[in-house]
């Protein structure tokens, strides 16, 4: 590996340590005495977007700060986490959840099927190197997925008995026809290697999901024709400063892609 690649990779690998303008939210029905909880990873901390702080990197700026602003429940609180699993979220996020709980909302999985290793990957490999790491983690996905979000959403339904619960999807990442990709970026079978998996991922969640009785929110509709390489993108690429936001939602994807998909699922 020469020095360039193996400086790209550092960075890379410190990019991904965890793994616009929107119509105005519609305040669902009686939300005004509703107790809201955040769980889950990046997605739902809100990395990518301004204002984040603290190791979690939470911001405001994430779909729920941005739902919890619109529609002033309660009670907000977010224990979303850049990084999580679904093994981290069970023993260090659940807590926050109580049988008076009316609002639960989540994005977790990314990182077990190996969200961070996989782009690092794809970035520095071949079109084949990049397929085959797809492939390892839809082995994972395929083999030990499902008894963990099963165990994730049952434990959710333990601790908040009486809330309702929207698991959220993630987007498909790249635009598959843009010809360029900006600095280190993904030829177009990278992109479609990995939007396959994406596409894989959000199938599993959305059938255990649903399987536990929660409400399933896919944002693949809004953020159709948005993806990264692509002209209008609401995900960030490889970014240096702050180096990781890369590849997870701008400020735009979570007010005009995130926001409302759990909406439009109240």
């Amino acid at each position: 590996m020469s020095r360039a690649t193996t400086a790209l990779a550092c960075l890379i690998s410190s990019i991904l340590l965890t793994v616009a303008t929107a119509a105005p939210a519609n305040a669902a029905s009686g939300t005004s005495d509703w107790d809201y909880v955040a769980l889950g990873d990046s997605y739902s901390s809100g990395v990518g977007a301004s204002g984040q702080t603290g190791v979690c990197l939470r911001s405001p700026n994430g779909y729920p700060g941005l739902w919890n602003s619109a529609n002033h429940p309660a009670s907000f609180r977010s224990v979303a986490c850049s990084g999580a699993t679904t093994d981290s979220l069970r023993s260090s996020q659940l807590s926050a959840l109580n049988a008076g709980t009316d609002l639960v909302t989540v994005t977790i999985g990314g990182n077990d099927v190996g969200f961070a290793s996989t782009i690092i990957t794809c970035t520095l490999s071949s079109d084949s190197g990049c397929a085959a790491k797809v492939a390892d983690g839809l082995k994972v996905l395929n083999e030990q997925m499902p008894a963990k979000f099963d165990a994730t959403y049952r434990e959710i339904r333990q601790k908040a008995p009486n809330a309702t619960v929207v698991v959220l999807g993630y987007p498909i990442l790249f635009d598959e026809n843009a010809p360029s990709c900006g600095f280190a970026g993904m030829s177009i079978p990278k992109r479609k290697s990995l939007n396959s998996g994406a596409v894989e991922l959000n199938k599993a969640i959305k059938a255990h999901a649903q399987a536990a009785g929660f409400i399933w929110s896919d944002v693949s509709d809004e953020f159709a024709g948005h993806g990264i390489c692509g002209p209008s993108a609401w995900l960030h690429g490889l970014t240096v400063i702050p180096p990781t936001d890369s590849f997870h939602p701008t400020g735009t994807g979570y007010k005009s892609g995130y926001l409302p998909a759990l909406n439009s699922a109240l």
